[in-house]
């Protein structure tokens, strides 16, 4: 077997494995850790990807959350708080990143005459 082939395999491996993860995490884990998702079962054939890329993060955050190690709601506020801020700074930067290209525009010169390149219909 040559290098290609093993990585091949890998990933093959490494999906498969996420697809089985997905299946119960997303019918049974997910109503379980997270509320919002309770009775919402359009949204989770989405989630099929990204679960299939990163399922042993899913596994060990089920697993925490399930077995209350970690209080993983407190981890998050201070992050939470500074989203208002993030939002109110991203929009001033798109203001400003506005406001000054306008400003910035070029104009083509006043003695500018265009040129035809070939005549129509060649």
């Amino acid at each position: 077997m040559d290098s290609a082939q093993a990585i091949i395999a890998f990933f093959q491996l490494w999906g498969l494995i996420g697809a089985v993860v997905a299946l119960p995490f997303l019918i049974f884990g997910i109503d379980r850790i997270d509320e919002d998702a309770r009775d919402a079962y359009v949204f989770r054939p989405l989630l099929i990807p990204g679960i299939l890329l990163i399922w042993p993060i899913v596994l060990w955050r089920w697993w925490q959350i399930e077995s209350e190690s970690s209080a993983w709601m407190s981890r998050y506020r201070v992050v939470r708080k500074a989203h208002g801020l993030a939002a109110m700074l991203m929009a001033t930067v798109v203001v400003v990143a506005i406001v000054v290209g306008l400003s910035l525009r070029q104009t083509w010169p006043a003695d500018f005459v265009p040129q035809q390149i070939s005549e129509a219909g060649q």
